[in-house]
């Protein structure tokens, strides 16, 4: 996580100001539901929330933990200095480090998830209002990068928001899934600590009670939501490359807008390089290299040990702000990708007309030739059309076993770009769920 690829409302989730008034929130609701319940003097837990606007002297406890070794002992030392030590003699009581370090970190986690929800919502407005403006745009359709028959540029942005949409499902479904918390006590036993306690602290923090946690929450949970993370970060970068395959030299269907001052290359002053694609494209393999250490958390030992502590404090801030990042910029790149309808009728004509041949082969078969021989009529008119750089409408009129089965008018209407492209209103209607 460095300052280039953040933005700020994520980077405070995971200031350490945030987490200490995090953990504060859960001792002091803590002490209020133990004073409830009769367990601690109601007095104490009040005087805990003298705190409430306290700024969190990050210094001082640093200081203490590099004495104690231990980060929550370091932080309910400093609570104690500022609300004093009587006061805050009930602070944690029958709790363990984990009902705090595990609960605040879903609370992060929800929160940064909120934050990601509202990143695709945009994003999928983008590619939305794009997909209606060019849905009517032609452009040659690629498989194996290679010319295959027409589709719409509309069509490939509503592809994207589709996917997109099924993200922002698996998001949410991600974000409930790590929203839990637990303050069940050593090895989740609840021994030492109400489980209402527990139930009132998780309902004041917006978290429902994990179900059986032993000393911490099950990582599972924790996987299931970084994966969802590089789930989310692969269809960034699905969006990434084909902007990339659009903005070379030899297709330039589409480009990145270049703005005023701008400049592509120290060395080569014509260059217009697709750097936010590339830069999309990295940032992505980032954010999925959180996946595989949040799997290898799920395995702990017994009740209890730290082995996913020093993981998670690394991929937790390091994987959200990443993809928040990335989500925003592809957002702006979409909303300013330039589109070039007539380079990609150039780009369709390139090999006149050859992508037509599926048509003209089932119009062969149709016509009652067979479709061994209808394949090898079609291929033997399309390989001249690659070698000699011929016309294939041409070719085909002037193949006596084409004409023989179809006429004039039959071979010319195979050439007609609205058959492919009659469908696209019902795509649309499945995929934004609007009546064509």
């Amino acid at each position: 996580m460095i300052p280039r690829y953040s933005r700020p409302e994520m980077v405070a989730i995971w200031e350490p100001q945030t987490k200490f008034r995090i953990w504060f929130e859960i001792e002091a609701h803590a002490g209020d539901a133990m004073a409830e319940l009769g367990s601690i003097p109601k007095k104490n837990a009040e005087a805990v929330w003298k705190a409430k606007d306290t700024e969190f002297d990050v210094a001082r406890i640093d200081e203490i933990e590099a004495e104690t070794k231990h980060d929550v002992i370091a932080f309910l030392t400093h609570l104690s200095e500022i609300v004093g030590a009587d006061n805050a003699r009930f602070v944690h009581q029958g709790m363990t480090s984990s009902d705090v370090l595990d609960t605040t970190f879903n609370v992060q986690l929800t929160r940064a998830a909120d934050i990601l929800i509202a990143d695709v919502e945009a994003l999928l407005a983008a590619l939305k209002r794009r997909a209606y403006e060019h849905k009517d745009t032609v452009r040659i359709g690629r498989s194996h990068g290679i010319h295959a028959e027409p589709t719409t540029m509309g069509l490939t942005f509503a592809r994207f928001y589709a996917e997109m949409d099924r993200n922002l499902s698996r998001l949410r479904d991600a974000r409930a899934e790590v929203a839990t918390g637990a303050l069940s006590g050593a090895v989740g036993t609840f021994a030492n600590i109400d489980p209402r306690v527990e139930e009132h602290v998780c309902d004041k923090m917006g978290l429902v009670p994990e179900p059986i946690s032993t000393q911490v929450i099950p990582r599972d949970r924790h996987a299931a939501f970084f994966a969802t993370l590089g789930v989310v970060a692969s269809s960034i970068e699905n969006v990434a490359t084909e902007i990339r395959h659009m903005q070379r030299t030899e297709v330039l269907e589409a480009e990145e807008f270049f703005s005023k001052g701008q400049k592509g290359s120290s060395a080569m002053p014509h260059k217009r390089n697709p750097v936010l694609s590339e830069n999309l494209t990295g940032l992505a393999r980032l954010v999925r290299m959180a996946v595989v250490p949040a799997l290898e958390n799920v395995a702990l030992w017994h009740e209890r040990d730290i082995s996913h502590s020093s993981v998670e404090r690394n991929i937790g801030p390091d994987a959200t702000v990443t993809l928040d990042f990335a989500l925003a910029r592809l957002t702006g790149l979409i909303d300013n990708l330039v589109i070039y309808p007539d380079r990609m009728i150039e780009n369709m004509n390139k090999f006149k007309g050859l992508v037509m041949s599926q048509r003209v082969l089932l119009a062969l078969t149709h016509a009652g030739v067979s479709r061994e021989d209808a394949y090898r009529l079609v291929q033997r008119n399309a390989m001249k059309v690659w070698t000699e750089g011929a016309d294939f409408q041409t070719e085909l009129l002037g193949d006596p076993e084409v004409a023989q089965a179809l006429s004039k008018e039959e071979i010319a209407e195979k050439f007609d770009l609205g058959y492919h492209t009659k469908h696209v209103d019902t795509i649309f209607a499945r995929v934004f769920g609007e009546t064509p």
